[in-house]
């Protein structure tokens, strides 16, 4: 346990990955036990996300079914996106400078469970204070939009070497992240649900799980604006 908080606190300080223009840190962590953090941190807040209606009931199923499938959905999430940009890292000329890359991304990644993780208390008294369905799941993603947000600036503060190394690096850490955003919609689609509906049967995944998450935000776009019912 001293292990993990000692990796966890490596990582929001910045220690998680090396710094390529300047000695690397005492305590640089590798990518391997940055994934465990992931898995670990990732494990604590689904099993607190999917707790939603389930205690009183006395159903554990859906707090396991989340409890997996949030490191799950940031690790598929990571490793669909990285070959994409291996290859634009290879176009751009700095695919030297990759290693380094992919321990900086990966620190990002545990830096996003950690604070999600923090963040759990806070759900826990959402859950507690009587919210619906609909609610629990938009605080939910209100906590994982936060919780990125933080991910992202630890990037860009890990990223500034790189940069000054490269302005093309600039550019990639902008694609990554919309590289990333368009897998990751797309695989929390097909994960869901991450919040089990109380009032319906206990699923890992929904009977519709290869749909198209683009296509049906889109839909109901498309029918909020014209007035539709969205059926």
């Amino acid at each position: 346990m001293k292990a993990l908080f000692a990796g966890a606190d490596a990582v929001l300080r910045g220690g998680g990955a090396a710094f390529p223009l300047a000695a690397p840190a005492a305590d640089t962590l590798p990518v391997a036990r940055l994934v465990g953090l992931i898995v670990c941190f990732g494990l604590v807040y689904g099993g607190v996300m999917g707790s939603f209606g389930t205690l009183a009931d006395g159903r554990l199923l859906p707090i396991l079914f989340s409890a997996v499938k949030v490191p799950l959905l940031l690790l598929l999430t990571f490793g669909l996106s990285v070959p994409s940009f291996f290859v634009l890292n290879t176009l751009l000329g700095v695919r030297d400078d990759f290693a380094d890359v992919l321990r900086m991304l990966t620190s990002a990644q545990a830096c996003l469970t950690i604070v999600l993780a923090s963040l759990a208390p806070f759900t826990l008294l959402w859950y507690a204070s009587g919210v619906g369905y609909p609610s629990a799941i938009l605080f939910n993603a209100a906590m994982f939009g936060l919780a990125s947000v933080g991910a992202q600036a630890l990037l860009r503060r890990l990223y500034h070497p790189l940069v000054a190394r490269s302005a093309a690096h600039r550019r990639l850490l902008r694609l990554w992240f919309v590289v990333y955003g368009f897998v990751g919609i797309q695989m929390g689609w097909m994960l869901r649900p991450f919040v089990g509906d109380p009032g319906g049967p206990t699923r890992f995944f929904r009977e519709d799980t290869w749909g198209n998450a683009y296509l049906i935000v889109g839909r109901l776009i498309w029918n909020a604006l014209s007035g539709g019912s969205g059926g």
